[in-house]
């Protein structure tokens, strides 16, 4: 069975592409298979016009392809702090040998400074991340994926949870940091309301394949995406979406 195929798209820097489709489409299953958890039978995966196909999780990882996860997949008692070093501290074997030899606790660097003032969790970083409200773990998997200073970021579901006034201040978020930092950025996300506000343009897979893609206006008035995502154009995707570039940066 394949689970996605034949589907290529592009994130140029400072650009933010939605990823949607419905349930089982192969979303999720894309970025395991760009981010390296799951091995392609085929295809090219290239960041910075290199080919990247063939590298581990971790070099990509290193290479400045980052990612969250819909699961959160948070060391919960840990404090929000420890939760980003894993992101920022160097995990190679030297740094390894050397924190055996002689612990230290690494400085801050000040792009995870200015993430931590962006995600606003300055005043949560010495607590432990089971005591924090969900909406706020959700910015801590985002932020902890954002600290390992990538250029590409592939978010999977992270509006899941979140309230309607969460979900349109991350909406402000995401294209701060496309827009301030030239950050490209893939979006997973079920709700379309949300993609359509945030993203500048989206890809829709239905059954692994791409069936439309472009600017949040073209994909709405596609019937094929119409007929395939949600079947009527009574639906919240037929609605008129608010321009990206309407939201604050």
């Amino acid at each position: 069975m394949t689970a996605v195929d034949d589907v290529s798209l592009e994130v140029a820097p400072g650009e933010i592409v939605g990823l949607i489709g419905p349930n089982g489409a192969g979303k999720t299953t894309f970025i395991d298979a760009v981010s390296g958890f799951t091995p392609g039978s085929g295809g090219t995966v290239r960041l910075g016009g290199q080919d990247i196909s063939g590298w581990s999780v971790s070099r990509r990882a290193r290479a400045g392809l980052s990612r969250s996860f819909q699961a959160l997949e948070l060391f919960d008692d840990m404090t929000v702090l420890d939760n980003l070093r894993v992101g920022f501290e160097p995990h190679d074997i030297w740094s390894y040998l050397l924190d055996l030899l002689y612990p230290r606790v690494a400085a801050v660097p000040g792009q995870v400074a200015a993430t931590l003032h962006d995600f606003e969790l300055l005043d949560v970083l010495d607590e432990r991340v089971d005591t924090l409200p969900y909406g706020v773990r959700r910015l801590v998997g985002v932020a902890r994926a954002v600290s390992t200073s990538p250029s590409v970021l592939m978010l999977d579901e992270p509006a899941a949870g979140l309230s309607e006034a969460e979900t349109a201040e991350f909406a402000k978020l995401m294209r701060h940091l496309a827009g301030r930092r030239g950050l490209g950025v893939l979006l997973v996300e079920h709700d379309v309301n949300f993609v359509m506000t945030v993203c500048d343009r989206v890809v829709v897979l239905d059954f692994g394949r791409c069936i439309s893609q472009g600017t949040p206006a073209q994909v709405r008035a596609d019937p094929a995406v119409l007929a395939a995502y949600l079947g009527d154009e009574d639906s919240q995707f037929a609605a008129t979406p608010a321009e990206a570039g309407d939201l604050p940066t």
